[in-house]
């Protein structure tokens, strides 16, 4: 395929995702706002360090995914460029950069929870473990053990959907394959 495929972020699913994080930050903040009395006489959630435990995860983790989020509402630049030459994905706080097809040895599927990844497999998955900064690297590590790859790439961001972007992906890798 010669044709060169820019898909763009899109900005209102950004903004949803930010606000998604923002809410479960405020939760996080209400859990460790609660006295340890108020915790020990619900049923449910008897123990107050596991409540702490709780606030501080997600004011932490979705405190992230917001600045990931805001930081993406401000790039200009497309989140995917699939072509000839490979993938430039820049789609996500843990994008891969550029993927040539010739490292591609495979294109499966992930879900979790309902949220459904396209998984690269790579040749040398260590290459994209090793890029980036100390968070990142630790989220590819993560998404080895999750999916078997440090390569997922998610319609979440992006202005297509997920069916529409796993399909061009296998189209292009196909092709790519079948020239090589």
């Amino acid at each position: 395929m010669s044709e060169e495929k820019v898909i763009e972020l899109s900005k209102v699913k950004i903004i949803l995702l930010t606000l998604g994080a923002v809410a479960f930050v405020l939760l996080g903040v209400w859990l460790l706002s609660m006295d340890a009395k108020t915790i020990e006489s619900q049923r449910k959630f008897n123990s107050p360090i596991l409540v702490y435990g709780i606030g501080v995860v997600s004011i932490v983790f979705f405190g992230l995914c917001g600045f990931i989020g805001i930081k993406k509402l401000f790039d200009k630049s497309p989140g995917l460029i699939i072509n000839s030459e490979g993938i430039l994905d820049n789609s996500s706080g843990v994008s891969a950069g550029i993927i040539p097809w010739a490292e591609i040895v495979g294109i499966g599927e992930y879900q979790i929870h309902k949220q459904k990844f396209i998984s690269i497999q790579v040749k040398d998955p260590e290459k994209y473990v090793n890029t980036g900064n100390a968070l990142k690297r630790m989220a590819n590590r993560a998404n080895i053990k999750m999916c078997g790859t440090p390569v997922n790439i998610s319609a979440n961001s992006l202005k297509i959907n997920y069916d529409d972007l796993l399909k061009i992906i296998t189209e292009y890798y196909r092709s790519s394959h079948q020239n090589a």
